[in-house]
């Protein structure tokens, strides 16, 4: 049905395999290829389904493909797939295309898998196609294709209101067709009929242009093609070709005897205005040699002075030589020219007197922008161009070392021409220029490299042991360790790749130092910094390496203090941007903040316990434990350890320990109780603030040098900070 690839992790074991005994399991391995993921799919639009068992088609070189009937061209289809194995869902997926939108995700019901798709532009749409990835395994993978046709009931007639000609008219018929862009036709004259004619299509619908050659009764046949096909589901066959519009006209002569010309078209301009032009004539008994006449756009007198004809020699084969002066445009499709004698019309001629090609303006589309008169170009890109002018029909434009790749659904006609172009990566020109005919037009196009700004995943930033790509740094960095320096490095791989270019990149970084207490110590900024792509780029050899900036930027190199002596809680902002000026402010900003983090700090705390409760062994008996009474205010000097949160920045928490000395009911000269003791102390302070005074709460223990004895203690104070 539809074939498909396998990988797995043994490929090179298997190629082996495959070398040593490939003429005995030939057959073996091309089944392998031809493996089917599902073996029937179904398409239903509307009412009608179609199935690849019973609608599929084949080519000229044998590839199926599913067969189906549309009549928009935004049709919405249900897809149902009947599989080769037990799959489940998540094992298969469809994969998203330019060509249809998926409107409900594949899912399963009873033994199909099914999913629903909105079709796009189906009559302009090629090689229209589902791809399925199928994982099997951990290690075999398959992907499948089911190639589709999409098929279109087209139905064209040709309307007409007589069956008229004269000899020389140029008459147009309208055919009318059901879907206009689904027929293929050249817009070119045939040569040589006894009718000539040609196609073209004008707001969408189709127009047939006749001019008779001969006398007498003539049947014209029109042969149509189709891009999307016709199919006949009853035989299962597909046809690109439409029966034949035919019809009988009766071809008469004119009024006034229509002369032919060999050019169906003259330039106007001061040469054929002054000096005029050669060209053939019809000849007649009725026309005489050198004698000049003029051509009028009405019989009657008193018509537009569009030429002047006069007659030079016979030929041989029954033509003259004559000279035209041409002073006014004219157009085949705006009716005959009369050739007259003063204002006696004789004869009748047509042809068109159309302006010198000439441009007036060039315009650049890029995908998801509107159309800009800039005429810059980068390497490696694909554009639209518009040309705007006059009589641009007749121009034959070549783009000096562009690609031409249009296609031919893009508009070509007198006043507006677009090509769809692609610029060679390694175009090394600076200009190029417009030819037309191979002379210059003097229009060109300026070839600049790639300015866009790109994140910031080529920079790094090495406060430690290693780098850290910047783009991926979110929030304020706590390094709990030395500083010795602050390293920004620069990977030119990154920048630019073999399907996207980026260019130089021009960038600022800013410095700002501040202390503890968010004093300012030191602030740089750097400017004009130019970082360029690295050898790997497919540009690297036409860009202007002058200036670049490739080595380590230093911060100590640029501050008045390293960053080693920086105090805990010190902070360093550093703020990298694209230079606006030269992405007119367009570019990319990245702020980092890395902060000098601490886990704890030893202090040297003086407080007043007071009311403090100890727990001690009674003296008189050893076996019980004695209470105190509370006792006034003691006085404790205790060195103090203080914790920071690990997730905030310079944030106590609320709990303290230290060792010191405690000297109970320090302030009462009369007490039996002052004691001076050894005490090892946990306070818990009601506010995680850093402040001088503060009432915490006491608990701990300690050994009295007086009672010498032991004891516990909790209690209230008042603590103050040095």
């Amino acid at each position: 049905m539809f074939g498909c690839k396998c990988i797995d992790g043994s490929y090179m074991k298997k190629l082996l395999f495959v070398f040593i005994g490939f003429i005995w399991i030939g057959s073996v391995w091309s089944q392998t290829l031809k493996e089917s993921i599902f073996r029937e799919v179904e398409i239903r639009i509307d009412t009608s389904v179609f199935s690849f068992s019973k609608n599929a088609v084949s080519d000229d070189e044998g590839n199926e493909a599913l067969a189906f009937i549309y009549e928009n061209e935004d049709e919405v289809a249900e897809v149902s797939l009947i599989p080769n194995g037990p799959f489940s869902p998540e094992q298969i997926i469809l994969l998203p295309s330019g060509d249809f939108d998926i409107l409900d995700s594949l899912y399963r019901v009873d033994d199909q898998y099914k999913f629903k798709v909105r079709f796009r532009d189906l009559t302009n749409s090629g090689f229209l196609k589902f791809i399925f990835h199928l994982q099997k395994s951990h290690d075999v993978q398959v992907i499948g294709e089911i190639p589709l046709l999409p098929c279109t009931q087209t139905r064209a007639s040709l309307l007409t209101i007589d069956n008229e000609l004269f000899i020389g008219e140029e008459k147009v018929f309208d055919v009318v067709v059901s879907n206009p862009d689904n027929i293929r036709f050249s817009g070119e004259w045939t040569e040589g009929d006894k009718i000539d004619y040609r196609l073209e299509k004008q707001d969408n619908r189709l127009k047939l242009f006749v001019i008779p050659n001969e006398l007498g009764s003539h049947t014209v046949s029109l042969p149509l093609k189709v891009k999307k096909p016709l199919y006949d589901a009853a035989l299962n066959k597909v046809s690109y070709q439409l029966s034949p519009l035919e019809h009988t006209f009766f071809v008469k002569t004119s009024r006034l005897k229509f002369l032919s010309v060999d050019k169906r078209e003259i330039t106007l301009d001061d040469d054929t205005r002054s000096e005029g032009v050669e060209f053939i004539l019809d000849n007649t008994p009725l026309l005489q040699m050198n004698k000049t006449y003029r051509l009028e756009n009405n019989e009657e007198p008193g018509g537009t002075l569009i030429a002047e004809i006069i007659t030079r020699s016979p030929m041989a084969n029954n033509r003259v030589l004559c000279l035209l002066r041409a002073y006014n445009y004219h157009r085949t499709a705006d009716g005959y020219l009369y050739i007259k004698d003063g204002d006696e019309p004789r004869f009748i001629t047509n042809f068109s007197i159309t302006p010198k090609t000439s441009i007036s303006a060039i315009s650049v589309l890029r995908e998801g922008n509107d159309w800009v008169k800039n005429v810059t170009l980068h390497p490696g890109e694909i554009v639209e161009i518009k040309i705007e002018g006059e009589a641009l029909h007749k121009a034959d434009f070549y783009f000096e070392d562009l690609l031409d790749i249009t296609g031919d659904t893009l508009v070509r006609g007198e006043t507006e021409f677009i090509y769809k172009l692609k610029v060679p990566v390694d175009i090394a020109k600076k200009r190029l220029n417009l030819y037309n005919h191979s002379s210059p037009t003097g229009f060109y196009f300026n070839v600049r490299e790639y300015a866009e700004p790109r994140a910031f995943d080529y920079i790094y930033v090495n406060y430690g042991d290693i780098n850290r790509m910047v783009s991926n740094i979110r929030g304020p960095v706590l390094y709990n360790k030395g500083i010795r320096d602050v390293i920004i490095s620069f990977n030119g791989d990154r920048i630019d790749s073999d399907t996207k270019l980026y260019g130089r990149q021009h960038l600022q970084i800013d410095f700002r130092i501040t202390g503890p207490k968010n004093e300012l110590i030191d602030m740089r900024t750097l400017e004009n910094i130019i970082v360029c792509p690295s050898a790997k780029s497919p540009r690297y050899a036409f860009y202007d390496k002058d200036k670049c900036t490739n080595d380590e930027i230093s911060l100590n190199k640029y501050i008045r203090r390293n960053t080693n002596d920086l105090e805990d809680w010190s902070r360093i902002e550093i703020t990298i941007r694209h230079d606006p000026d030269k992405y007119d402010g367009e570019g990319q900003q990245k702020r980092l903040e890395i902060v000098l983090k601490k886990n704890y700090k030893l202090d040297i705390d003086v407080s007043f316990p007071a009311g403090l409760i100890t727990v001690s062994q009674d003296s008189e008996n050893g076996d019980n434990l004695a209470y105190s009474n509370l006792y006034g205010i003691s006085m404790a000097m205790v060195a103090q350890f203080s914790f920071y949160h690990p997730d905030k920045i310079a944030k106590l928490r609320p709990y303290r320990v230290g060792a010191g000395f405690l000297a109970l009911d320090a302030f009462n000269f009369q007490s039996d109780k002052q004691d001076l003791a050894f005490v090892l102390l946990g306070s818990i302070y009601p506010s995680s603030r850093d402040r001088k005074l503060s009432f915490p709460l006491y608990v701990g223990c300690g050994f009295q040098f007086r009672a010498q004895k032991w004891m516990l203690l909790i209690g209230p104070g008042i603590s103050i900070k040095l």
